[in-house]
C-alpha cells in the first residue's frame, strides 16, 4: 500500500528566518512573490508568520517564513536531516533575465547542472539555499506579477524542494509510500514526483552523508508540507504510518488555512501533511491578501497584546502608498 494520488505534491515550505523587513522585501520585491498572508506563529505568538506565494496563495507555490532574528535564536546549521534547498520555477527563457536581476541587487549566484537542466544558486538575507530553474511546462496561475517582472518572467511558484539525508536507501522507500516515484538520478541526488508530476510536485533526495548534521536555527528550513485533499486523508496516512514504521505523528493541527499532521521521516526530515483547503481567502478578499494581520479566532481576544509585541516593518502595499 502507498499514498500514490493521495499525496499529491508539495503543499509549503516553512523556515526559520532572521529579520522581518528584510525578508519581506527579499521575497517581495526582488523574487517578486506576493505576500498573501501575514500573521504569527500560532506556538509563539510574539513572532509573524508569512506567507508567500502566487496571487492566491495555492497550495505548491507557498513558502512560509518565522523572523525569530530579534527572539535570540541561535543560527542554524544546514545539513543532513532538513530541507536542503528550495527550487523556483522561472519562465523558460528568463534564465539571463534573472542573473541579471540578481546581479543588480548585488546577490552572489552560481550556475550549475542537474537532471540535464540549468540552475541558477543563492543564497536570502538569512542563508537560505535557493535556486531557479527554467520549466515552461509549468501552467500554474494565478501568476502574480511585481514590479519589474512579466508573465515572461515572473515565479509561478515552488518546484522542488531538495532534502539531504545520511541514509537514502531509508528515506527514498519512506517517499515511495506517501506516493512519490523515482524518475531520475543525478550524481549524489534522486528526483522523486507524486503522480501530478513536474513542478511542484517533486522532490530531491541528497545524499548528505558527507555534510554536517543540521541543526535547526535561523537560516534553516524547519519542515516541508504535502498536500492533501482532505482531513480524512491525513488521517489514513498517520494511521499508516505508525502501523508500518512505529513513528510518532503528531494529532491534527488547525492552522486555519488548512489542517496538518507532523512527523519526522527516517532520515530525519520534518515532514508535514497539509490539507488543500480552505486557504488564504477566507478571512481576505483577493485583493487585500497580506495588507493585515490575521488571526485565528481562539487569538483575536488577546489582538492589542500581540500587535504590541510584534517588531514594526513596513508591508509591500504600504510602500505602494
Amino acid at each position: 500500500m502507498n499514498f500514490r494520488g493521495t499525496v499529491k505534491g508539495l503543499h509549503h515550505v516553512s523556515a526559520t528566518v532572521n529579520r522581518a523587513q528584510e525578508d519581506v522585501d527579499f521575497y517581495t520585491e526582488l523574487l517578486g512573490q506576493r505576500l498573501v498572508k501575514e500573521t504569527v506563529n500560532f506556538d509563539n505568538e510574539k513572532v509573524y508568520h508569512f506567507y508567500y506565494g502566487n496571487e492566491i496563495g495555492s497550495p505548491s507555490t507557498i513558502f512560509t517564513t518565522f523572523p525569530y532574528g530579534d527572539q535570540g535564536v541561535r543560527e542554524g546549521v544546514i545539513g543532513n536531516g532538513q530541507v536542503y534547498e528550495t527550487a523556483f520555477t522561472i519562465p523558460k527563457g528568463s534564465l539571463g533575465f534573472w542573473k541579471k536581476r540578481l546581479k543588480n541587487h548585488q546577490i552572489q549566484f552560481e550556475s550549475e547542472e542537474r537532471f540535464r537542466r540549468q540552475f541558477i544558486t543563492f543564497e536570502d538575507p538569512s542563508g537560505l539555499k535557493l535556486s531557479l530553474l527554467e520549466d515552461g511546462e509549468d501552467q500554474r496561475e494565478p501568476v502574480w506579477i511585481a514590479e519589474g517582472l512579466s508573465i515572461e518572467t515572473a515565479i509561478p511558484g515552488i518546484h522542488h524542494v531538495t532534502i539531504a539525508v545520511s541514509r537514502p536507501d531509508e528515506s527514498i522507500p519512506f517517499l515511495e509510500f506517501l506516493g512519490y516515484e523515482v524518475s531520475d538520478t543525478d550524481e549524489k541526488r534522486t528526483l522523486m514526483e507524486a503522480s501530478e508530476k513536474g513542478a511542484g510536485n517533486s522532490i530531491v533526495v541528497l545524499d548528505g552523508k558527507d555534510l554536517p548534521k543540521g541543526v535547526n536555527g535561523l537560516g534553516t528550513v524547519h519542515h516541508v508540507a504535502h498536500r492533501v485533499p482532505s482531513v480524512d486523508d491525513s488521517l489514513n496516512i498517520k494511521k499508516e504510518i505508525k502501523k508500518r514504521y512505529g513513528i510518532d505523528v503528531t494529532e491534527v493541527k488547525d492552522r486555519k488555512y488548512f489542517k496538518s499532521i507532523y512527523f519526522r521521516i527516517p532520515g530525519d526530515v520534518v515532514f508535514e501533511i497539509a490539507t488543500e483547503g480552505p486557504g488564504f481567502l477566507v478571512d481576505e478578499e483577493v485583493d487585500q491578501l497580506g495588507t493585515s494581520l490575521k488571526l485565528p479566532d481562539w487569538q483575536e481576544p488577546r489582538r492589542e497584546k500581540i500587535e504590541s509585541e510584534l517588531t514594526p516593518y513596513k508591508r509591500p502595499s504600504e510602500k505602494r502608498g
